[in-house]
């Protein structure tokens, strides 16, 4: 600004010297005449009075046209200060909704409305601060004035995240389902619609989410295993009363998932209730196939049925390969047993006890050995195991 004024400075002194080095050469004279009036000047007169009557008009219509437009321009002045004011306020409650200061965040969003253009925005924070207080009703207030069209998609999905935050699944999905009529499927969507859908316990809908979010790796394998195990569980136990449906339904799962060994335990505990007890053993084998595992070797001797012959068997091969198996052991002493091999089964469950390595494996060899001498009518040997087992149960 400095140099642009010395700029204007150097100009208006030079139009001054050309103004005076031009009066020099001039001869010319103006007559004015208005009866009884004559007045006569100089021609270098008259273009001067002309310049400075034109500034002066010039000046005072610029003067009447801003005292004209003065309320307009104080108007206009007043309105910048509420716009930055609402913008300051709209900043204000973002920072204290971050903050944790809820009641002060809402505060200032319902300042913030004091300019249109942040109804949208303020809503949002504003229905967030009351969500966090648990004031729903209000939330649902803030949300309801959020009427722009292009703010819509930003309501449903803040509407369904804050409903499945409250446990209100049915609303969560109900905005889910609304948004997505509208054209909007999203990642963060079907996060919502998997914590709204374990709420209302819909466990076919979260497996169908669990597997479409891992497909966009939008959650952590460890969670979707879990969410998988969980969702299949329930599954399960929903058609405990149906045979065929449950294993519809265990043929429909993921090789993983049927390879789990606490889903492989839980189908087939549910099909030995059902007394089909050769699904129950193809299923255990499987999974055993795939993961080595405990409950399955001790849930293996009750999908034997009547004949427990081709079982021992195939634990016996299974001996060869793993013959410090303790879990082995005992589920073989089991199947002898149920099968009256009174000498195998005492073998296999004193082995058992033998490489045992915690007390419940201990306390299970001690009652199946006490059950074997009751068979075998020793009742001094069977009372034995079983005070075992009992000073086994004290201990642990």
């Amino acid at each position: 600004m400095a140099l642009r004024g010395l700029l204007w400075l150097a100009f208006l002194f030079v139009i001054a010297v050309v103004f005076a080095l031009a009066g020099r050469f001039d001869t010319g004279q103006v007559l004015l005449v208005y009866p009884p009036y004559r007045v006569d000047i100089s021609l270098n007169l008259f273009i001067i009075a002309l310049v400075v009557v034109f500034i002066v008009l010039y000046a005072l219509a610029r003067l009447v046209r801003n005292i004209w437009r003065m309320p307009q321009r104080v108007a206009a002045y007043r309105a910048r200060t509420r716009v930055a004011k609402a913008h300051a306020a709209l900043r204000d409650a973002i920072g204290n909704l971050y903050a944790g200061r809820f009641s002060r965040a809402e505060k200032a969003a319902r300042d913030s409305l004091a300019h249109d253009a942040n109804q949208g925005a303020a809503g949002l924070i504003a229905a967030n601060a009351a969500h966090r207080m648990h004031e729903y009703a209000r939330r649902d207030e803030w949300l309801a004035k959020i009427d722009a069209t292009d703010w819509q998609d930003a309501r449903l999905m803040a509407t369904a995240d804050m409903r499945a935050d409250g446990r209100d699944a049915d609303g969560a999905l109900a905005a889910l389902l609304e948004m997505q009529s509208q054209g909007g499927r999203r990642i963060h969507a079907q996060q919502i619609a998997l914590r709204a859908q374990q709420q209302l316990k819909n466990w076919g809908e979260v497996l169908k989410l669990v597997k479409s979010l891992e497909k966009r790796e939008a959650i952590h394998p460890a969670v979707a295993v879990r969410l998988r195990q969980l969702a299949a569980e329930n599954l399960l136990r929903d058609r405990r009363h149906n045979a065929d449906a449950l294993l519809e339904l265990w043929n429909s799962l993921s090789p993983a998932e049927r390879h789990s060994p606490r889903l492989a335990d839980l189908a087939a505990e549910l099909l030995i209730a059902l007394n089909r007890p050769q699904d129950a053993r193809k299923i255990v084998e499987e999974a055993l196939a795939q993961n080595w595992d405990a409950r399955l070797l001790r849930r293996y001797p009750d999908t034997a049925g009547g004949d427990a012959l081709p079982l021992i068997q195939k634990a016996e091969g299974w001996q060869k390969e793993r013959p410090d198996d303790a879990d082995l052991m005992f589920a073989l002493g089991r199947l002898c047993l149920h099968q009256q091999l009174w000498g195998k089964a005492q073998s296999f469950l004193e082995a058992a006890l033998k490489l045992a390595d915690n007390e419940t494996l201990k306390i299970r060899s001690h009652r199946a050995l006490a059950r074997l001498h009751e068979q075998l009518g020793d009742t001094a040997k069977a009372s034995e195991h079983y005070r075992e087992s009992a000073l086994a149960m004290n201990i642990v």
